[in-house]
């Protein structure tokens, strides 16, 4: 996992970190199509990023990113997966983190 800053997302902070876009920005993974295929996920699906640290869900999209790594905004989501150790800079290491991904399965409901 790598996260980083998009330009959407800068672009977003202007209005507000409240914001509904903001926070899909912030709530959305972007893989590689051939690893989504392998794992079972399809574009827009919900699924679980973990990693020592923590997990949460996330929506999950294709893009141009490596096969074997997935891209993630800066943000909340972010903040549960990387962990408090700065290492003195600060900022917590944000490139490299080995997570897992898988769908979250959904619950029907019946009346």
């Amino acid at each position: 996992m790598n996260a980083g800053r998009t330009t959407k997302q800068g672009q977003q902070i202007n209005i507000g970190k409240d914001t509904a876009e903001y926070q899909a920005i912030v709530s959305t993974i972007t893989m590689h199509v051939d690893d989504m295929k392998e794992t079972g996920i399809t574009p827009g699906a919900t699924v679980r990023v973990r990693s020592e640290n923590g997990e949460g869900p996330s929506q999950c999209k294709e893009g141009k990113v490596p096969q074997g790594m997935i891209f993630v905004p800066y943000g909340p989501p972010t903040c549960r997966l990387m962990g408090q150790t700065t290492d003195g800079t600060g900022m917590p290491t944000s490139k490299g983190w080995e997570v897992e991904v898988e769908p979250v399965a959904k619950v029907e409901h019946r009346s």
